[in-house]
């Protein structure tokens, strides 16, 4: 299942020992969480610039780890 969600902040780049790092949305209360062991790890980070509308799934489906990440086109 996707969500589409608005990236509120990026938390915890400064821990580089840490295994991920937070991403909290406008429109959610829960912290996701973004493995750094990712392959495409900076790639996504730059979809998640705080501001930005995204479309992601979590694995498992109603966890808190990110498994996908989407750029969503915002018309105007």
């Amino acid at each position: 299942m996707h969500r589409e969600l608005t990236v509120a902040q990026v938390r915890g780049l400064d821990d580089a020992g840490a295994e991920y790092v937070q991403v909290l949305f406008l429109e959610s209360a829960r912290i996701y969480l973004l493995a750094r062991a990712r392959p495409d790890f900076e790639d996504v980070l730059t979809r998640l610039r705080e501001g930005e509308r995204v479309r992601i799934a979590t694995a498992p489906p109603d966890g808190d780890v990110i498994g996908e990440v989407e750029a969503v086109q915002v018309d105007g």
